[in-house]
């Protein structure tokens, strides 16, 4: 956007010394103010942008918490990704299961609104950038603590942002799991961003209110201006209006993922953004394909049982015994940590209470750990809350939306719960251990 390139002299400059051999050189440096250029920059440009990544930013973060929070990590060692959280997990609570798309809505918002401030972002460091390469880097403690703010912000946004993407992608080049980097990431980077907002907030809301430096020193310049500015290319507004484009471009292109009718056809920038696997009951939303997590027909076929365990000890059950049992019907979606969803569809198979009945708890029953006839995978096994076991819609689901489960959609048996993540819905179940966890 203007940016004076290295080695480049504007028309008006005077001739000065070959590179390398005087003052003039320093002025070719990212470190001299003349070296940027571009008219756009301004701290009321970046107090706009500010803003809009003050609210943003704070969403994510709030969905954030909640979407490890509906992991159950305090319930069992199974759940829990980082179990060295210490206080970290202070606000972890039992999760519910009402509404049934509350998981839907939370996790959607926050993977769609991650990916839609992206040229937000983008505007804000660029905007900035100037600032990076200041000289002399500290001038005083109180300038040492916000230049560290800023580094760990800077830092903190980029690694949260880039490892967030490559997640939804299913693109896991980062070393080491998916789950602690992003938590422990994500409260480095909120720390500097509390630390930066309470040292930028009441400036940036006075140069809003006012389009000036109210109540800075007389003779105050905008520090973030350009002293020598280019020729202008495009208008701040037009810059913003650039940012908001790319941001609803973005939009457009991922948002399909969470809701039905067109826009999930245009959903390009996820992983699941072509057309749904298979036609009929079963063609919707696939999180893991049997090929993929290593079933096959042997693990799920005539000689499959469910092993149902608790007090009162333990029993095996075909898929024709638990077919002879009482049939509940209930209506939801499945919901992935990446972002994705699917509508609501008719599950129907047997309570998971009324399987809790039968080994022991017929009164309050507790809560369950689930095990698949996977033979590996972060989530081949699962723990489930006693309120999640005693929802009337907690099924061990063995149809949907009239017909036999698919393999890929977990047959011969699946637990599907209200508000719970994807994964948390245990497919191709083998086990059921109902104890107070």
């Amino acid at each position: 956007m203007g940016d004076r390139r290295f080695g480049e002299r504007s028309a008006s400059s005077p001739p000065g010394p070959a590179p390398g051999r005087g003052p003039a050189f320093t002025g070719r440096l990212p470190s001299a103010p003349g070296f940027w250029r571009s008219p756009v920059r301004g701290v009321r440009f970046t107090a706009v942008l500010g803003l809009v990544l003050l609210a943003g930013l704070t969403l994510l973060f709030v969905t954030g918490l909640l979407s490890y929070a509906a992991y159950n990590p305090d319930l069992a060692p199974v759940n829990d990704k980082t179990p060295g959280k210490g206080l970290l997990g202070f606000y972890l609570f039992a999760w519910p299961t009402g509404p049934h798309w509350l998981y839907r809505l939370t996790q959607g918002l926050h993977v769609t609104v991650g990916i839609v401030l992206v040229p937000v972002l983008l505007a804000k460091l660029w905007s900035v950038i100037p600032k990076l390469f200041a000289l002399p880097p500290v001038r005083s403690a109180g300038h040492a603590l916000e230049r560290l703010s800023l580094l760990l912000l800077v830092g903190g946004a980029l690694f949260e942002f880039i490892t967030g993407l490559l997640n939804i992608q299913l693109e896991y080049v980062f070393p080491g799991s998916f789950y602690p980097l992003h938590f422990y990431g994500a409260w480095v980077f909120f720390a500097a961003f509390l630390a930066h907002t309470g040292l930028k907030l009441p400036r940036a809301v006075r140069v809003l209110r006012g389009g000036r430096l109210e109540g800075s020193a007389p003779g105050e310049a905008d520090e973030l201006a350009a002293p020598d500015p280019a020729s202008p290319t495009i208008s701040r507004r037009g810059a913003l209006a650039m940012t908001g484009g790319g941001s609803l471009l973005l939009l457009i292109t991922s948002a399909g993922r969470s809701f039905d009718g067109p826009l999930r056809q245009i959903s390009l920038l996820t992983p699941r953004g072509a057309a749904e696997p298979g036609q009929g009951p079963n063609g919707f939303q696939i999180n893991k394909t049997a090929a993929v997590a290593g079933v096959t027909a042997a693990d799920t076929g005539r000689d499959w049982r469910l092993t149902v365990i608790g007090p009162a000890g333990r029993i095996r059950l075909s898929r024709e015994q638990l077919l002879a049992m009482d049939q509940y019907s209930a209506a939801l979606p499945i919901a992935c940590v990446e972002g994705w969803s699917t509508s609501d569809q008719w599950w129907r198979g047997v309570r998971l209470r009324d399987l809790a009945a039968l080994v022991g708890y017929a009164d309050r029953p507790p809560g369950v750990l689930v095990e698949s006839v996977q033979h590996s995978g972060a989530f081949r096994e699962a723990a489930l809350r006693d309120n999640q076991v005693r929802d009337p819609r907690a099924l061990l689901a063995l149809q949907v939306n009239g017909e036999t489960l698919s393999l890929d959609h977990g047959y011969p048996a699946r637990i599907i719960v209200p508000a719970a993540p994807g994964v948390l819905n245990t497919k191709w179940v083998a086990r059921l251990t109902f104890e107070a966890l």
